[in-house]
């Protein structure tokens, strides 16, 4: 528990009466307490081994089912995207909590690409310090459980319920203020928000590695004071809630700069540039630039990903296996180095075996992610036409195709076109399907735009994801032998969807 326990606020059923959320805790705790009967009997010696793993068997699905059930609730609430400028409701539950956020040191990172693979490397390298670490990304690829991470690892199904069991009473409380002002109760994301907080306090953890949700000024991640603030490159996406044009995009990701805190800045263009640095300086912040301060200096192709040479603050590390594909990834790996190196030392170099060791045991699943072979598949989370050229770049530089079947699925929201158009010259055949979110474009409407980019000929249309790959591995295995491919992208949800179908959840 993150806060004390003389300010637990007392809900009283006369005076809030009994609803959805009362019932719903009351049935996880009767959940949770009937497991832990279990384990209380497992551990007693008194069963045999094989009743001892039908007892843990039951115990684990039983805490699933309730770690679902606490997800479908939250669910409920407005969504992730739904961004309302306040963050108000956040920082009242945080402080019922004894602001749990203040409890560590903070990495806190935005950008348009490249947040979640550098929030990793971020991790790893800390982790390898010998710290204890807290991560929270988004979206999930497989369990919701991955967006909070401990030391590298997702919270158990049975400590995601405690955690939410923990902050529900305070979260109850400030939804029921809110809604009597007229206002929203907390969002999606927001809840997510407090639970990562309190549970890294809990932990508790040494340093929390935090990438936003959206945008970074009306984030809900924006209530911690970041030391070290990390922006990945900024290109055009959700302008819907961010802004039409790459200024007002950056204003809003400029955000998470606090005063005194040391910026990583990814190469970026010009405009963009002078808009961070300007915000930078009014915050008095120390600014770190690629292609300026630091560099990624060289980088050759390997077996399995890549060996690069980087220039940090603290000096130049050289030939450093990186397992993961793609130019995009040496100029992530250059940042999280960076971050660490302002974060642990104020500028002084990392020692290179450390360094080394923790870039060597990265992974960034659903980037560039070979899923199956004969033929190959390879899935990535490209969702805008910014990522999507980074990822053809890579592909073209990593995997020698001669033919290569798209599988693609899109969110509404998103410059379909723009991703379809950097698709096409590397995609002999699309099949186009619809990912599960309300958000996913009509399958319909995604096959006419694709008709008017590949033409009638090279396009496919399958409702569902699995028979979408079925077409798709169909269409690529004449080739096989000399190197046929399937890629699934378009949708970090398109992606999700296509690990858990081909056995990689």
């Amino acid at each position: 528990m993150t806060g004390r326990e003389d300010e637990r606020p007392e809900v009283r059923d006369e005076d809030h009466g009994r609803d959805a959320d009362d019932e719903r805790r009351d049935l996880l705790g009767l959940r949770m307490a009937q497991q832990d009967e279990r384990r209380a009997a497992s551990s007693s010696g008194t069963h045999a081994s094989s009743g001892a793993a039908h007892l843990r068997a039951e115990a684990a699905r039983e805490a699933r089912e309730a770690a679902d059930e606490v997800y479908r609730a939250i669910l409920e609430r407005a969504p992730e995207h739904d961004i309302d400028p306040t963050l108000d409701r956040v920082r009242d539950v945080l402080e019922l909590l004894g602001d749990p956020q203040k409890a560590y040191r903070t990495v806190h990172l935005t950008g348009t690409n490249g947040k979640t693979s550098t929030a990793r490397m971020v991790e790893r390298l800390l982790r390898e310090h010998g710290l204890r670490t807290g991560r929270f990304t988004s979206p999930h690829l497989t369990r919701v459980t991955e967006r909070i991470a401990i030391d590298g690892e997702p919270l158990s199904d049975e400590r995601f319920v405690e955690v939410w069991q923990d902050v529900a009473p305070y979260v109850h409380l400030v939804d029921t203020r809110s809604l009597e002002q007229g206002k929203p109760r907390l969002s999606f994301f927001e809840v997510f928000t407090v639970m990562a907080f309190a549970a890294f306090a809990d932990a508790p953890v040494e340093v929390a590695v935090v990438e936003v949700g959206l945008g970074g000024r009306w984030d809900s991640t924006n209530v911690v004071d970041g030391e070290v603030a990390v922006i990945t490159p900024v290109a055009m996406d959700h302008e819907r809630y961010l802004g039409d044009t790459l200024v007002e995009i950056a204003e809003q990701k400029a955000g998470i700069v606090k005063d005194g805190a040391t910026l990583v800045l990814a190469r970026q263009q010009e405009d963009v540039d002078g808009v961070v640095l300007a915000v930078a300086a009014e915050r008095g912040a120390r600014v770190v630039r690629e292609g300026v301060d630091v560099d990624a200096l060289e980088r050759v192709v390997a077996v399995g990903g890549q060996v690069v040479s980087l220039r940090g603050l603290g000096g130049v590390y050289t030939d450093v296996f990186l397992p993961l594909h793609g130019e995009h990834q040496a100029h992530n790996a250059l940042l999280a180095l960076v971050a660490v190196e302002a974060l642990l030392t104020g500028g002084g170099a990392l020692d290179a075996g450390v360094v080394e060791a923790a870039f060597g045991d990265v992974s960034s699943p659903g980037r560039l992610e070979v899923v199956r072979t004969s033929p190959t598949v390879v899935v990535d989370g490209a969702h805008n036409p910014a990522g999507a050229e980074a990822m053809v770049a890579a592909l073209e530089e990593a995997f020698s195709f001669v033919r290569l079947v798209g599988v693609v699925g899109a969110m509404a929201d998103k410059d379909v076109e723009g991703i379809l158009s950097v698709l096409e010259p590397v995609l002999d055949e699309v099949v186009v399907t619809r990912a599960a979110s309300d958000r996913a474009l009509e399958v319909d409407d995604l096959a006419d735009l694709a008709r008017d980019v590949f033409g009638e000929d090279r396009v496919h249309v399958a409702e569902r994801l699995d028979e979408a790959i079925d077409v798709a591995v169909q269409r690529a295995e004449g080739e096989v032998e000399r190197g046929a491919g399937v890629l699934v992208t378009g949708s970090i949800q398109l992606v999700a969807q296509a690990r858990t179908l081909l056995g990689r959840s």
